[in-house]
Order: structure tokens, then C-alpha cells, then sequence
């Protein structure tokens, strides 16, 4: 009887250890309210994926920085990017994003090409958390305002990781001592021109 009293009272403790379940992730509906919230510019803080193919180019990504502006059609928004790819700034000036509002999806289009495709997850307006749609793993990424991403903030991505079965090791973080500077801020001999796209 004392086994049984000793079980039943650990029970609820186990219990209490167990982790949350998982919620699915839900897309934010575009309207004239979220596509507006998507303008300006945003910091690339992680990306993780078991996509063997995007791993390693995820890897040679040390810093990135983009701006959202409207683009010629309503569905459409201009994206101007800049990213220190291992130790090379590159500026690219001319991509497009599709928004697609029937799936509340964004299509990356980079010279008529669909480079990528991802729902945008609902979340704090200072942050954009990406669910990737168009490869075959599980493939999540998030950017924000700043690059100071709050705990909390960080611990919500985590908490979407975990719920696709991504883990830790599965993620792969940007740094600001990375950061490229613009052309007009060159802070030595060695520094070189951003290479544009």
C-alpha cells in the first residue's frame, strides 16, 4: 500500500514535468492591417531547417538585414536585402515577394524564379516568424525589429521548433559583430565595397 500512495503522489509531479502539447502554427490572415505591419525593416536572427540541401548555405549566413516596402500591385512587396554570406557583404536591390491571401503565404521571386515559399506565423508585431512551405523538412526562421531579441520572444521560436520536431542543434543564429556595413560607412582599408545583386 505504501508503493501505491508513494506512486500516486509522484503521479501528479510527473505529470506536472510533462511538456505543453503542441499547438498548430496559425498563419496571420493578410489584411489592410497585417500587410502594412510587414513594411520597414526587419533583422535576420535565425533560421533552422533538417533540409540537408539549405543547411549548408543556412551555415554561410553570418548576418542579414532587409527592408519591406510596398511594390507596384497590391499583392506585391519590394524587398532590398543586405547579408554577410561568410566573409562577403552582398547588397541585393530587386527581389519581390508574392502575397498570396487565400493561404496566407508570402512567394519569394527572385528573377522570375520562385526562390521560396513561407506562411507568415502569428506572433508579436515585432517579429516575423516564417514557417518555410515549399521543401519537403521543416524549415522555420525568424527576424525581428531589432537584433536584441527579447527571452521571451526567444523562448516562443523555440517553443515553434519544438513543435516541428527542430531542435537546438537544428538552429543557426546570426551575429551584429558580423553586420555589413553600408557603402558610405567603410571603416578601414580592408573594407570592400558590399558586392550587389
Amino acid at each position: 500500500m505504501l508503493a501505491t500512495l508513494t506512486l500516486l503522489l509522484g503521479l501528479p509531479l510527473a505529470l506536472a514535468s510533462e511538456p505543453p502539447t503542441c499547438a498548430p502554427l496559425v498563419p496571420i490572415t493578410f489584411d489592410n492591417t497585417t500587410i502594412p505591419r510587414l513594411l520597414g525593416e526587419w533583422f535576420y536572427i535565425a533560421g533552422a531547417t533538417k533540409h540537408p540541401p539549405h543547411l549548408p548555405e543556412l551555415r554561410t549566413v553570418k548576418f542579414s538585414a532587409f527592408s519591406l516596402f510596398p511594390g507596384s500591385h497590391e499583392d506585391e512587396l519590394n524587398a532590398t536585402e543586405i547579408m554577410r554570406r561568410n566573409e562577403t557583404c552582398v547588397m541585393k536591390n530587386s527581389s519581390k515577394l508574392q502575397v498570396l491571401h487565400e493561404n496566407s503565404t508570402l512567394v519569394h521571386v527572385d528573377e522570375n524564379q520562385v526562390v521560396s515559399m513561407a506562411r507568415v506565423i502569428q506572433s508579436h508585431e515585432d517579429l516575423l516568424i516564417l514557417n518555410h512551405i515549399n521543401i519537403d523538412s521543416p524549415s522555420l526562421s525568424l527576424s525581428a525589429r531589432t537584433h536584441n531579441v527579447s527571452k521571451e520572444h526567444m523562448e516562443e521560436f523555440k517553443a515553434h521548433l519544438h513543435c516541428l520536431g527542430l531542435t537546438e542543434e537544428d538552429v543557426v543564429y546570426t551575429s551584429m559583430k558580423d553586420a555589413c556595413p553600408p557603402p558610405a560607412e567603410k571603416t578601414g582599408e580592408g573594407d570592400a565595397d558590399p558586392q550587389v545583386e
